[in-house]
């Protein structure tokens, strides 16, 4: 295993980026007395009027949430949604996404073509309106499309305005119309390029992200492939292909099983308790309502939600309603058939849902999501009318199928009994305030500071090197938290025994912020949780483990950046009076290079951090003004679901395709 894990194949489809840490100085600038009354005048001349797609360019966030790569990566989403659109109104089954070695990507499909007609009001073309103008598109009237993803009419003029080169192609009425535009500003007018076969309509969008907005312009292959993918499992019948030109790779996908084929894909490393999934859908007054679920003997819940095939990140009604109706029902079953007793306790919502994968997917006329970036749905008519979906379908396969309702009521029952072990094991894990704690936590060495944006805690492998970090910090914002040997692989246990385990408990006293449904980020006390272990398969191993557990039961420290691996030389070379640390096999070639093959050199390789004294420690990998560290984060939650279950659950012969498939990967195994 190794730390990058930079595509889907690699645990948590963490994008673990390379990152320098350093101080930076703050201070209070006071007001200049000396100002002019001029230089404080505020009058309608200060007030500046962005036109056209300048906003999108002055704050970018506003529209893509964010200019890093989950930002550059919502573009295409972008795009793609347009393409499904023209599908959902059933003008569109082939949509083509390509990644150009040039650094451009381009999307086509056979949808009707975006139109190329002069718009009888603004006076320029369709196309050039849609291309240009924010909040411009056929979606606002109700007429062009019934069900629609993209209806802020910003999409595609948003992607125009963050590339510094768009090509719009458009196949409609037998002709090939083109329009080019560099950072919204159109540089080639609308053009007939030629002729084709009036059957062949479409477009095709090929862009290249401004390197001026975005940190990063290189696309993910991984990430794409994992986002279309999606979108063919959410529409049955639509063909999604990638190809990469960079790699030659191509993927297709097409599944006429719809989300019922996702959610088996969810749980195919798992072991399931019904052999097909359940699945219910309806209609009323134009919107459509589809649920597609299924219990696996794991811990964990899957369940992902759909408005107009946007993945609503943060939930909202249709995802409440789902989970009111599914504790609802299945409470009442358990009641009427004796599973459950009068004046037990009902089973909660986390018992119901433990083990379950589920898709909820609705399409709905008038979406109301909150933000541009669409994460959360608000139409409140979309609860009740999950919920009674989810109900009456759920109650009548319940009845039907006494078998699987059996088994999922005990699992339930089984969850629930846990859940009350664990919330005993739960206090004792509570961290009290400083003042109130007489004794730390294990072996864990605090700081001083109690600002936790100000603080960071290193997880050290053993006490050799537990003791070497401790001498050799800096004792106002860092802690040391010596691990002993591996802690438990919570991908294969539930939540009251992983409260038992010493060191788990350990690290949630000292991070102060709970676990599980009660982990509080607002009350974590080190905003760096540092994984620093030893350069070796035994360290590695350990790292996967801690980040197994942070993402299964503390995943807001992952996804808000708030979790690093350390990196530790690997070389320490001598050449007369010169010392210098290498990091990489790579790097320490260079060092030879630069010392002079025929020059006398001294190299000493670091198996482990305990060989270095506290002074070296705090030189090459605990500095902030000078160390490195990998920050780790996820880029897609499904891919990192699906990787964790592969990598850290009970079947063998997932893990063994996983390695055959990526064994060519590993460069140097240091065992």
């Amino acid at each position: 295993m190794h730390d990058k894990f930079e595509n889907e194949n690699e645990i948590a489809n963490a994008d673990f980026e390379q990152l320098e840490t350093a101080h930076i100085n703050v201070k209070n600038v006071a007001p200049d007395s000396s100002a002019t009354a001029s230089e404080s005048h505020y009058n309608a001349a200060d007030i500046q009027v962005l036109e056209g797609l300048q906003p999108v360019r002055v704050r970018p966030g506003m529209y893509i949430g964010s200019t890093d790569s989950r930002g550059l990566h919502h573009l295409v989403t972008e795009i793609v949604d347009n393409s499904i659109d023209e599908a959902l109104a059933g003008y569109c089954d082939d949509i083509r996404v390509r990644i150009h070695s040039n650094g451009a990507l381009s999307v086509r499909d056979n949808g009707r073509g975006i139109p190329v007609d002069i718009h009888p009001v603004m006076g320029k073309s369709a196309l050039e309106i849609a291309l240009t103008v924010l909040h411009a598109g056929g979606k606002f009237g109700g007429e062009g499309y019934k069900v629609s993803g993209g209806l802020h009419g910003v999409g595609v003029s948003v992607v125009n305005a963050l590339s510094k080169y768009l090509r719009a192609e458009v196949r409609r009425e037998g002709k090939i119309y083109c329009m080019e535009f560099s950072r919204g500003e159109v540089t080639m007018p609308l053009t007939v390029l030629g002729e084709t076969d009036p059957e062949d309509t479409g477009t095709t969008i090929t862009f290249i992200p401004d390197p001026e907005i975005f940190e990063t312009v290189e696309f993910s292959a991984d990430l794409i492939c994992t986002r279309m993918r999606e979108m063919a499992f959410l529409n049955r019948g639509i063909s999604i292909s990638v190809d990469d030109e960079r790699t030659g790779a191509h993927n297709a996908y097409c599944y006429t099983g719809g989300i019922v084929s996702f959610v088996q894909y969810l749980n195919k490393n798992k072991e399931v308790l019904s052999e097909e999934p359940i699945y219910f859908c309806a209609e009323k007054d134009g919107a459509i309502v589809e649920v597609a679920m299924q219990y696996n003997d794991g811990y964990q819940e899957n369940i992902l939600s759909y408005a107009n095939n946007i993945n609503t990140h943060e939930g909202g009604t249709h995802l409440s309603g789902f989970k009111d109706a599914l504790t609802r029902v299945v409470n009442n079953y358990g009641l009427k058939y004796k599973f459950l007793k009068e004046g037990d306790t009902k089973l909660s919502g986390e018992d119901v849902r433990e083990g379950l994968a589920a898709i909820i997917s609705v399409k709905l006329q008038n979406p109301q999501f909150e933000g541009q970036t669409k994460t959360k749905l608000g139409n409140s008519e979309m609860r009740a009318f999950t919920a009674s979906v989810v109900a009456s379908g759920l109650e009548d396969y319940l009845e039907e199928h006494p078998a699987v309702a059996k088994a999922i009521l005990e699992k339930c029952m089984q969850a629930n009994r846990a859940r009350e072990a664990a919330r005993k094991a739960r206090e004792l894990t509570r961290r009290k305030s400083v003042l109130e704690s007489a004794s730390l936590p294990g072996k864990l060495a605090d700081c001083s500071e109690k600002d936790p944006a100000l603080c960071e805690i290193f997880l050290v492998e053993g006490d050799s090197a537990g003791g070497s970090a401790k001498m050799g910090r800096d004792k106002r914002f860092q802690a040391i938290m010596p691990l002993r040997g591996k802690i438990l692989n919570v991908e294969k246990t539930r939540i009251d025994r992983i409260l038992t385990n010493q060191e788990i408990k350990n690290m949630v006293t000292a991070f102060g912020a709970g676990i599980g449904d009660e982990f509080n980020i607002d009350k974590l006390r080190y905003h760096k949780i540092i994984c620093m272990t030893d350069a070796d398969v035994d360290g590695s191993h350990i790292r996967i483990l801690l980040l197994t557990f942070f993402f299964r039961y503390m995943r807001p420290l992952i996804e808000q950046g708030y979790v690093y691996i350390a990196q530790p030389p690997l070389y320490k070379v001598k050449c007369g009076s010169e010392e210098v640390y290498v990091y990489t096999d790579e790097e320490l070639q260079r060092q030879l290079d630069a010392f002079g093959r025929d020059k006398k050199v001294e190299i000493q390789r670091y198996k482990g951090l305990g060989e270095m004294n506290p002074e070296q420690l705090w030189e090459t990998t605990m500095d902030p003004e000078k160390r490195t560290m990998l920050r780790v984060t996820v880029e897609d939650a499904m891919a990192a679901d699906e990787i964790m279950t592969i990598l850290m659950g009970d079947k063998v012969e997932p893990r063994r395709e996983f390695i055959e498939k990526n064994a060519k990967l590993v460069a140097d195994l240091d065992i």
